[in-house]
């Protein structure tokens, strides 16, 4: 019988804990017994899970930005077109922000200070 292992899970993602064979388990020499803690099946699974919250949490991030309302499930067509572009009073009319320094001339002050 082939030795068994146990794959630790992610409550986060619902992903439960269970004992899988050895040879399931990606190699991770960073580790002590140079085995991952994950199988190979859950730890994919726990990555895309991963990436596919990083992108909705940036997206959300992105849309708060400009102003936007997000559309949600369970709206009507023609209310969702209109909450689509609708935009805030204070996004609509606020002033453009002032223009950063250039990362080359902190540098050269910087320099001419030190100097």
């Amino acid at each position: 019988m082939a030795e068994m292992r146990r794959c630790i899970g992610s409550a986060r993602f619902g992903i439960e804990a269970h004992d899988a064979p050895i040879e399931d388990f990606p190699k991770q020499p960073s580790q002590r017994d140079g085995l991952g803690r994950m199988c190979k099946t859950h730890w994919n699974q726990y990555t895309k899970s991963l990436s596919h919250d990083a992108k909705a949490k940036k997206a959300a991030a992105a849309s708060v930005e400009e102003g936007v309302t997000p559309v949600t499930e369970g709206t009507e067509a023609g209310t969702a077109e209109a909450s689509v572009t609708a935009i805030t009073d204070e996004a609509a009319t606020s002033e453009p922000k002032g223009r950063r320094r250039a990362k080359s001339a902190n540098v050269a002050d910087n320099q001419e200070a030190a100097g």
